[in-house]
């Protein structure tokens, strides 16, 4: 009997992991996940760690079990994705000393350790902050000496992933893009850049290019997992980038990633900066394109950990219809989301509403207000990104688990003037994503989503009310800061 080829996609996001089996059409023949364990690093004000063994044995175990749903599979590829600016750092003999997540901070407190700000911004696309991997590694480096002294080189989340099946190293361009460490222009490592942060070049591994196949799987890993010793390792890389390529969208689009995080992206051909510095530059997954990106944060996070505390045992279902039945606004909120136009972050939040506390006061307007700041906060990074670079489509693209709610997609159509359009594959993009560079590694033709639907843009004056009291609510408490 011939068995159905198949894929294995590793998915390492910010709160959770998961491993899917597909095959070569993006359907979904098993997926496990499990959350992502994070401890706090005492040497630090900022800072979690995570243990990269116990990721890879919770990986094998997730692996397994996806397996044992798909059933009967011959599995061809292998790939990973990840967030983005997370690393692990490795030894001279390759073993994994410790994870640092894009939201570990532990070099904040070293910033300012270049005072070319604006040329690092020229060569890498982004304003440099802690959130970048290059300052997870100098505060390794100027706090915990005795572990750095083992640091031989470090790999992304997705790259590391992908060594502990392969055995082989490599560093992925899109996700290269988030290290400081690399001129985004270029396509290359930076010695310039390693010089700002008295990093030595000796630390970078080689640069690989997605969709192209890294090394074979190792045989003790395709022994566990019960996988062919055939099996190709392809590379992936970031979660973001993954998710837009699902959807197959052109140059000139722009895609909301609705997830942990939301990017607002527009696809360009050539490299582009913002005079004001408000905006990252990345490379694509296709080796060609780029994306310039301004992101309204923890969007995602904020919304999942408040419904754990309003819906913690209701179905997705229920939370949309009594939401959507939502038609004042008894309570506004701000919950820190990015603004690409402000100077400093918003640190302090939460809802706003009348009082006494009104009896019509529900746990569905504390939702309506969370989903209500999430679109007013892509629709002002999207303002950003129509000041550094037109947008003439009248649609934009949707993906990501927050896309499931109707409602917000139609507060983003109404924001934004534009039509707002989602694939089939909309809540699993980042997985389809790397089906679609699996089949790029072996020669597969890929197979096109379809449209699933289109929400269009409504015009009624009320949105604009509700936005200018969410605008007020937001400088008030800016003020608390």
């Amino acid at each position: 009997m011939t068995l159905k080829q198949a894929y294995l996609v590793t998915d390492i996001g910010t709160g959770n992991v998961r491993v899917a089996i597909a095959d070569p059409a993006g359907v979904i023949l098993g997926v496990a996940s499990g959350d992502m364990h994070y401890r706090k690093d005492e040497h630090y004000p900022e800072s979690i760690f995570f243990d990269p063994d116990a990721l890879w044995k919770q990986i094998r175990n997730l692996a397994k079990t996806a397996l044992a749903q798909a059933g009967a599979v011959s599995i061809t590829a292998i790939t990973a994705t990840s967030q983005r600016e997370g690393i692990v750092a490795l030894d001279k003999a390759g073993n994994s000393l410790i994870g640092m997540p894009n939201i570990d901070h532990r070099g904040r407190e070293w910033e300012d350790i270049s005072p070319d700000k604006h040329e690092i911004y020229m060569l890498t696309g982004r304003y440099p902050t802690s959130l970048f991997s290059a300052l997870k590694l100098v505060g390794v480096r100027e706090r915990r000496p005795s572990l750095w002294q083992r640091v031989s080189t470090f790999l992304s989340i997705s790259d590391w992933a992908q060594y502990m099946f392969s055995g082989v190293q490599g560093y992925e361009h899109s996700q290269a893009s988030e290290t400081l460490l690399y001129d985004v222009a270029k396509g290359q490592w930076s010695p310039q850049l390693c010089e700002k942060y008295r990093l030595d070049v000796s630390l970078l591994p080689p640069l690989v290019h997605s969709g192209t196949v890294l090394g074979k799987i190792q045989p003790d890993i395709a022994a566990e997992l019960g996988i062919l010793e055939s099996a190709d390792v392809v590379v992936g890389g970031s979660d973001t980038q993954l998710a837009i390529t699902s959807l197959e969208p052109s140059v000139e689009d722009i895609v909301i990633v609705s997830g942990t995080t939301t990017p607002i992206i527009k696809i360009a051909d050539h490299y582009i900066t913002d005079a004001h510095e408000r905006t990252w530059t990345n490379r694509h997954t296709d080796n060609a394109n780029f994306l310039l990106e301004a992101n309204a944060g923890v969007t995602g996070l904020n919304y999942q950990r408040l419904k754990e505390i309003f819906y913690p045992n209701e179905p997705y279902e229920l939370i949309e219809t009594e939401v959507a039945a939502i038609r004042d606004t008894h309570c506004v909120g701000a919950l820190g989301s990015l603004l690409a136009g402000e100077k400093s972050p918003l640190i302090r939040g939460g809802f706003i509403f009348n009082t006494p506390v009104s009896h019509q006061l529900s746990r569905a307007h504390f939702v309506w207000a969370t989903l209500w700041d999430i679109a007013c906060s892509i629709s002002e990074n999207y303002k950003v990104l129509r000041e550094v670079t037109r947008h003439e489509q009248d649609y934009v693209w949707m993906c990501g688990g927050g896309v499931q709610s109707k409602l917000l997609r139609q507060f983003i159509a109404n924001l934004l003037g534009k039509k707002v359009v989602i694939r089939t594959n909309y809540r699993q993009a980042s997985v389809s994503g790397g089906v679609a560079i699996c089949n790029d590694a072996l020669g597969i033709p890929n197979h096109v989503p379809e449209t699933l639907e289109v929400t269009e843009p409504d015009s009624d004056p009320v949105y604009a009310a509700w936005y200018a009291e969410w605008k007020r609510s937001r400088e008030a408490f800016k003020t608390l800061n």
